[in-house]
């Protein structure tokens, strides 16, 4: 498939084991170009996700793809994030002890590169939220046009016929941003 074919794609992740395995995928896919990640907390804390995201670039010999930092605390007041590291292991890829990244996230924080890229591509670009909304949410308050401008978004978040991870009404992704859901 032809690069301009391809869908362009943000993925805004918390890199535990299942995001590794969807940006690996994604990497993989004749179908997308992954024009960047942003890191959010959620399985990990985001500095932590930051790393892993740089890792699993590094691992595939992809550093030439941009990885924004994203927010270190919730849009809701909480008074402590809780993260899946009871899940994912302390490291967020299953205690796989791997060394730091090379690499180096961008200076842009993730809610000015996800503005950058919707402006720069308006109407063509996927944002792919595998964790908690609030890198979009501040995206929307950085630029009230970013909802028009991006192509589509895609939630890994929600629960149907079912309980919720949080509480019997939230998952967890969007339980934590939920006012970005409305």
């Amino acid at each position: 498939m032809e690069m301009e074919k391809r869908k362009k794609i943000i993925i805004d992740t918390d890199p535990g084991v299942d995001d590794a395995i969807a940006i690996l995928l994604a990497l993989q896919s004749p179908e997308v170009d992954v024009i960047g990640l942003t890191t959010i907390y959620g399985n990990v804390y985001t500095t932590l996700a930051t790393k892993n995201a740089l890792h699993l670039l590094e691992v595939v010999g992809r550093e030439d793809i941009p990885v924004a930092e994203g927010s270190h605390t919730s849009i809701k007041k909480v008074a402590k994030l809780r993260v899946a590291n009871f899940v994912h292991g302390s490291d967020g890829l299953g205690n796989t002890n791997i060394d730091p990244p090379k690499g180096k996230a961008i200076a842009q924080s993730a809610a000015e590169f996800l503005v950058e890229k919707a402006n720069q591509y308006p109407g063509e670009v996927t944002v792919v939220a595998l964790g908690p909304l609030t890198n979009i949410a501040l995206s929307i308050e950085l630029d009230p046009l970013f909802q028009q401008k991006i192509g589509q978004i895609v939630i890994l978040g929600g629960a149907f016929s079912m309980n919720g991870n949080v509480n019997p009404a939230a998952e967890a992704n969007v339980g934590r941003t939920d006012r970005v859901v409305k």
